[in-house]
């Protein structure tokens, strides 16, 4: 359906106060007599001669959520997009996939993710790095082994997190996955 102007508005609602009834005037103006029922509709009980606004910004339902949506991907880096419209179902909003990426996306909270062995969450692990890294310049360069881990299998975690535009998403994979 398209939007009349409001001179016809206008001219529909002259046509009415004169007396002339709705199926004339639509006939005359060549528009839908169900029309002419809403103009004088709208006027009778608003006042307003005009039409609704078309178009224009409207707030999210999830904008209020921004800081918990925030926190709920800091601590799970790598929940996706399901995962987050359960969550926010939940707390009794429903969002469909769709505008939840975009509202991530409006946010900043783009789609990355670096992962890292859980093991180096280890205390043990934490030690050992900080005195490799430490005994690192001393080291002779030409007795250093590198390996390539390319196709190591992490398939029991998402490939994929949000994380604020900036800032790496880190999140562990188990060893040997």
């Amino acid at each position: 359906m398209h939007c009349y102007s409001q001179d016809l508005r206008d001219r529909v609602l002259w046509a009415l106060d004169r007396g002339e009834g709705p199926a004339a005037i639509a006939r005359r103006l060549e528009v839908r007599r169900v029309w002419v029922y809403r103009v004088r509709e709208r006027q009778q009980k608003t006042g307003q001669r005009t039409s609704f606004r078309i178009g224009g910004h409207r707030r999210s339902r999830i904008a209020e959520m921004e800081s918990v949506l925030r926190v709920w991907i800091e601590q799970g880096p790598g929940l996706n997009l399901a995962e987050l419209c359960e969550r926010l179902l939940r707390q009794g909003v429903a969002i469909k996939i769709g505008h939840l990426w975009y509202q991530l996306n409006k946010w900043h909270l783009t789609f990355k993710k670096t992962p890292r062995a859980s093991e180096q969450e280890r205390e043990d692990v934490q030690r050992a790095r900080s005195a490799w890294r430490q005994a690192l310049p001393t080291m002779p360069v030409e007795k250093l082994v590198f390996i390539d881990e390319t196709w190591t299998s992490t398939g029991m975690t998402h490939r994929s997190g949000r994380a604020p535009r900036g800032r790496r998403c880190l999140d562990s994979a188990p060893h040997g996955h």
